[in-house]
């Protein structure tokens, strides 16, 4: 077999490349997740007291959308990213460019094959969701952007496959600063030199999502038009044993794509439950008007989503960077690096997760002040929600990977069972709990889906359960530290700080965030865990920073 590797370069090993990629995941994920958290500052300024109602028809219409962006792209860019790392992994470039050039042409005709029915289903879908006719237009904008955003995915999605995922993280970063500067700027315009209707600055919001989607693609095909020489080179290099008839290749990548939909949805699909359940299970046991159940819809489900989101965007860049070495591993049939890769990931999981999910439940109060305002029960449910933020990151991850050894039957049965406990659970977690009870029913239902995924794991890679387990169990008690520390922290400079004004709990925030972040910096690198974790570049980095 011919190596077109250059010989002067060192191989790289999984645990490097999961770093690697990781960092650069996390850099896109993150990046693009902090700027859609701080364009809130603002946005919810100008608002003024119209700013809960508007974040709920925000997120209504993105709970729709987001379904819609699932069944438009097919799954089709994690299918191709597998696919390309297969045929890649021996050789076969030419396949996987085939592949996806064919995808691209598919991409565009689903994509305007969706946004047309999005656009009609509008009314019928805002009427059931308890959002009525102002839900409409922001709905209708949204649409526009299915024109294009599967095309963009699969381009996303062939540089995941190839291993290459600065590009993407990149185009994550200039589509999320296109979008926010539209977002402020339309706001700004309407609220404050317009009309003042919370409706259409609302609609310009989520519009804004069609003109980060062009400047993503901009960045994306700049990218590939500096890769494509190289790319050429290797296709002419490759040996063609594998005979690829490319249409009858893309119906196989979009029939396994159906379970990549399916879970790829899962977050979404929770989601909608609860939009279609909690305002219509409400109106029959309270007294809550519309607009009242709308605010409460947007404390439980709008306000913490998107702060607990920035937190579960790491599971998402483990996942993304992960799929393909998962598939690669288990391509070349070496069940030992499969073992291995799996067990790393659940540990890097956790040494991400479990600090990053506990300090936001440390600081749920001053920063619900800090994005929104003063609200006991709205920090009290960003707590509750960032509980469920692990096991929905979990379920992301482990999904992944079940599907990256091929799957994907069990990925969809374990998450339909949990969602059938979801379902079981939410009409009484809602009448007992009311706002806390969709995110209780969520909690159950994730959790028994993403045991099921650990179960099928360590029965397929036969992963050191032991060693995970004792590995994750080391990276709680350090997060407990830290967590006390900080605790300690927030408790000295909260006496000098109020965390009922803005900039007094930002202050507070950075001061707490940073003591934690030091202290399991230091942890992590002083027993060597970040070594094992995250690759040999940690022990640089220790010597630089003169931890022995």
């Amino acid at each position: 077999m011919m190596n077109n590797k250059d010989p002067e370069t060192p191989e790289l090993t999984n645990e490097d490349k999961m770093a690697r990629g990781s960092a650069w995941m996390t850099v896109g994920n993150i990046g693009s997740r902090l700027l859609g958290v701080i364009y809130l500052l603002p946005w919810i300024y100008w608002l003024g007291d119209d700013y809960l109602p508007a974040n709920a028809l925000f997120n209504m219409s993105y709970n729709i959308y987001a379904l819609f962006l699932m069944i438009s792209t097919a799954g089709l860019p994690s299918a191709i990213a597998k696919q390309v790392a297969y045929y890649n992994s021996i050789n076969e470039y030419r396949a996987s460019q085939k592949l996806f050039m064919r995808a691209m042409q598919l991409m565009l005709g689903l994509g305007a094959f969706f946004a047309v029915i999005m656009y009609f289903a509008a009314p019928a879908l805002a009427e059931n969701a308890g959002g009525g006719v102002d839900l409409i237009p922001s709905m209708r904008s949204l649409s526009v952007a299915i024109l294009v955003i599967p095309l963009m995915s699969v381009i996303r999605g062939y540089f995941q496959g190839l291993q290459n995922v600065a590009p993407y993280a990149i185009s994550q970063l200039v589509e999320q600063i296109a979008r926010v500067l539209y977002l402020l700027i339309a706001t700004f315009v309407i609220m404050r030199l317009g009309s003042g209707d919370y409706v259409s600055a609302v609609t310009q919001s989520t519009f804004a999502a069609f003109i980060g989607a062009l400047a993503s693609i901009a960045v994306l095909l700049y990218y590939y038009q500096k890769e494509k020489g190289r790319l050429d080179v290797l296709a002419e290099m490759s040996p063609g044993r594998v005979k690829v008839n490319t249409t009858r290749l893309l119906l196989q990548t979009i029939r396994e794509a159906v379970p990549f939909i399916i879970v790829g949805s899962g977050i979404t699909i929770y989601k909608l439950v609860d939009q279609y359940t909690f305002i219509n299970v409400m109106e029959r046991f309270t007294e809550y008007s519309n607009q009242q159940l709308q605010s409460l819809f947007a404390l439980f489900s709008g306000n913490p989503d998107k702060l607990v989101m920035v937190v579960i965007a790491l599971a998402t860049s483990l996942a993304t960077v992960g799929l393909p070495l998962v598939t690669e591993a288990f391509a070349k049939k070496d069940q030992p690096g499969l073992a291995r890769l799996v067990s790393n990931n659940l540990q890097l999981y956790a040494f991400v997760m479990f600090p990053s999910t506990f300090g936001m439940m440390l600081l749920a109060y001053p920063l619900n002040t800090l994005f929104y305002q003063p609200n006991r029960l709205g920090a009290s449910l960003l707590i509750a929600v960032s509980f469920s933020g692990l096991l929905l990151g979990l379920f992301m991850l482990t999904s992944s990977m079940l599907q990256g050894i091929y799957k994907n039957s069990s990925a969809v049965l374990y998450f339909a069972i949990g969602l059938v406990v979801k379902f079981l659970t939410q009409f009484l977690s809602i009448y007992m709990l009311e706002s806390y009870g969709p995110v209780i029913s969520t909690i159950l239902g994730f959790g028994v889906t993403c045991y099921l995924n650990l179960r099928k794991l360590h029965k397929e890679t036969r992963f050191n359960v032991g060693l995970t387990f004792r590995r994750i169990v080391l990276i709680f008690l350090l997060s407990m530290v830290m967590l006390a520390f900080a605790a300690i922290t927030r408790g000295i400079f909260g006496m000098l700080f109020t965390q009922e004004r803005k900039i007094q709990s930002f202050v507070l925030i950075i001061i707490v965030a940073a003591i934690g972040a030091l202290v399991y910096l230091y942890m992590t690198l002083k027993i060597r865990l970040a070594d094992k974790l995250l690759g040999s570049k940690m022990a640089l980095l220790r010597r630089k920073l003169r931890i022995k």
